[in-house]
């Protein structure tokens, strides 16, 4: 497993921590904190609709729900 803890700047003594076994995960994550520092975390977003078609997974029959024991 990968583990990077990011130290962030405009926050006194707060880190990122993040675990993954997946390095290409790790390395976006790390550049994406690395443009943002650059840029003084002053980059605009744009909230965009996801299509519930592709993006979703479906539910095994079999699943439980949350709320449910094992």
């Amino acid at each position: 497993m990968y583990k990077l803890v990011i130290d962030i700047s405009w926050i006194e003594d707060e880190k990122v921590t993040v675990e993954s076994h997946d390095f290409e995960k790790i390395q976006i994550i790390q550049e994406f904190i690395a443009f943002q520092e650059e840029h003084a975390w002053a980059v605009d977003y744009e909230a965009v609709e996801l299509n519930d078609e592709e993006d979703t997974e479906e539910v095994p029959a079999f699943a439980l729900a949350s709320s449910e024991e094992l």
